[in-house]
């Protein structure tokens, strides 16, 4: 490993990576272009290993580490920063990092302008962004956010673990909350969020049924609230958020989600000719013919009304692909697998 930390994550800024692994008995591995690469043929030790944990954490957080045997954090040096999980590997600490770009991306940058203008001017409901970890969910969710402070003076409160984009001045205010730092619960946070005045709440993943059930009571009192789910598609994603409640609730989350909900931005990343990566995204928006869908328990007939519901702004990943294929930005190689 190199002499120092700082100089590690900096020579992955500079060589593009999205992430850093380390582990030990393995050598250092950036993520480029969604490829892992190695980073020369040293091994990593479990020296190395505690004392980049430690570096990161400080010492006092690592004692706590040490008893949890998992912990997020941001990180930064200079100008580069980063989102940190430390975690155990068969007893000896591991270390993940996801390198943050220093600039919020523009909604025409990263293929949004399509939709981006119907969510920008939403003021109230429930917007979602799927996808797997790595998606790009966090990106696109800073890209809509930045824009809607470009143009709109409002409350913003963000709930993250960590925080990540750091929002430049805008027209309203931005608060953003670390999970650890600021707050000790999603749940609890969320229950006093609607004190501090806010217009829009955004919420870095809805991980439990007590975030899932405030989230939607605040989106159903007029506020917006934005949030992530590591669900692949539009259909998983409703199904998950009803599933998560007990079967006797289940009939009113959907009535409360048929309600509340405005969209769900399903994205996945693909290879970009050229290099680098692309946004492939299924698109669905609410209409009164997907809250009968969600009313009535009949999610499955949801993939027909995205395959019709081209002229509201909804598209599948196959329709995605083939825009992406038309467009030039994905072989015909990675369009073959991607439209499934």
């Amino acid at each position: 490993m190199p002499s120092g930390l700082d100089q590690l994550f900096a020579a992955a800024a500079k060589a593009g990576a999205s992430d850093i692994h380390l582990a030990v008995g393995s050598p250092v591995v950036f993520r480029i272009d969604g490829d892992l690469v190695e980073q020369g043929k040293k091994a990593l030790t479990a020296t190395d290993l505690e004392r980049a944990v430690r570096g990161v954490l400080g010492a006092e957080r690592f004692k706590e580490f040490a008893q949890k045997l998992e912990m997020d954090s941001a990180y930064a040096v200079g100008d580069v920063r980063l989102r940190v999980n430390c975690h155990y590997e068969k007893g000896v600490p591991g270390l993940a990092a996801r390198i943050i770009p220093q600039e919020i991306p523009g909604i025409a940058d990263i293929g949004l302008a399509t939709v981006a203008p119907s969510l920008c001017n939403l003021t109230d409901g429930l917007v979602l962004f799927t996808g797997p970890t790595g998606s790009g969910k966090s990106t696109s969710l800073a890209a809509i956010i930045q824009q809607i402070n470009q143009e709109r003076s409002e409350h913003i409160v963000t709930l993250e673990d960590p925080v990540e984009f750091l929002f430049p001045e805008g027209k309203g205010i931005i608060r953003q909350r670390q999970y650890g730092s600021d707050f000790l619960s999603f749940p609890e946070a969320l229950k006093h969020v609607l004190r501090q005045d806010p217009n829009i709440v955004m919420v870095g993943e809805m991980r439990d049924l007590e975030t899932i059930a405030a989230a939607l009571t605040i989106a159903e009192t007029g506020h917006l609230v934005f949030a992530t789910l590591h669900t692949p598609n539009a259909v998983q994603t409703v199904d998950r958020i009803v599933d998560v409640f007990p079967p006797h609730q289940q009939q009113q989350v959907r009535i409360q989600l048929s309600l509340a909900l405005k969209a769900i931005v399903a994205q996945r990343l693909l290879p970009k000719v050229g290099g680098g990566r692309v946004a492939q995204r299924e698109i669905l928006v609410m209409n009164p013919a997907v809250g009968h869908i969600i009313r009535d328990n009949r999610s499955q007939e949801l993939k027909s009304v995205l395959q019709t519901g081209r002229d509201t702004g909804m598209t599948t990943f196959e329709n995605d692909a083939k825009r992406l294929l038309k467009e030039g930005l994905i072989s015909k190689e990675t369009w073959e697998w991607a439209r499934v």
